[in-house]
């Protein structure tokens, strides 16, 4: 047996708490204290009846969460060499809590009502298995950040009495604070005489340093001619006063924009990169083009 230790513009800015997410996102975490360890039993394929242990802090240990909270794939990076992956999966539709799941099949092929189970490396994986995992501690956080696990398993490959039986325990900081933005347009803005264009501005707001993209549309009626023009602009916000930014819209038509009312819609999207995610806030706002000599 072989051991491895490794171890102010009269504007209202409207807010998005927490964003809006890509479904089914989910990112590699670095471990900061946890350990990873498995042995099999004489004729087990995977481990070759060895033993294996592994820490982080020596060894490179990654958590992936799904944003659904319904799975686990906690990776391995062995400072010898060694790279594992194991993966624990609720049955379809349930996220994963504490308890015992039995009837576990590989996954991602698992069906019906079977969680689903894979613990595979260095080369070696099963076409098939069956197996078991319990979950006696989980901790979510946003987006599939996992904050704590503590796990048990065991499987075996290709229907074969030989067992692979691991544990697993990880514990991470709290969670990061998710992005959220605001975002408000201003009541107030200008037609241009000769160029045609339509400038609007407002502001961003946001809890955490992130550059926002600011875009959308500009309509306006005019003696029953539709007038519309796209406009973006990008912004460094930080966290406390609301940062402000402005754009000019250009007509689609030969019709130039013109004194009067508009509608502006405004988007802005900025990045979540603790959670690696795309967050956005709107606004829609009635705003009044004064008539300037540009």
């Amino acid at each position: 047996m072989v051991a491895r230790t490794v171890a102010g513009l009269g504007l209202t800015l409207a807010l998005v708490t927490g964003g809006v997410f890509a479904a089914g996102v989910a990112h590699a975490q670095p471990v900061t204290e946890g350990t990873v360890a498995f042995s099999g039993d004489a004729g087990d394929y995977i481990s070759g009846g060895d033993s294996y242990a592994y820490s982080a802090g020596q060894d490179v240990i990654q958590v992936t969460g799904s944003a659904a909270r319904s799975l686990v794939d906690v990776s391995v990076s062995g400072t010898n060499g060694d790279w594992w992956s194991l993966t624990l999966a609720a049955p379809a539709g349930r996220q994963l809590t504490a308890g015992t799941y039995e009837g576990a099949t590989r996954y991602p092929f698992n069906g019906g009502n079977a969680p689903g189970l894979s613990h595979s490396g260095n080369g070696r994986g099963c076409n098939e298995l069956t197996g078991s995992f319990t979950i006696s501690k989980i901790t979510w956080g946003p987006n599939g950040y996992v904050e704590a696990l503590d796990a048990a398993y065991e499987q075996h490959c290709e229907g074969g009495q030989p067992a692979l039986r691991g544990e697993v325990h990880i514990t991470n900081p709290a969670p990061p604070t998710e992005l959220s933005l605001g975002v408000g347009v201003s009541v107030e803005g200008k037609a241009g005489a000769l160029n045609g264009r339509a400038t609007v501005h407002g502001k961003v707001s946001c809890n955490k340093p992130t550059e926002v993209d600011v875009s959308g549309l500009v309509t306006q009626v005019k003696r029953k001619v539709l007038i519309r023009g796209p406009y973006s602009s990008r912004v460094s916000c930080v966290p406390g006063a609301p940062v402000a930014w402005s754009a000019e819209a250009d007509p689609t038509g030969t019709t130039p924009f013109q004194a009067g009312d508009v509608e502006v819609k405004a988007t802005a999207t900025g990045y979540d990169a603790d959670y690696q995610v795309t967050v956005t806030a709107s606004d829609i706002a009635a705003v009044h083009l004064t008539k300037v000599k540009k």
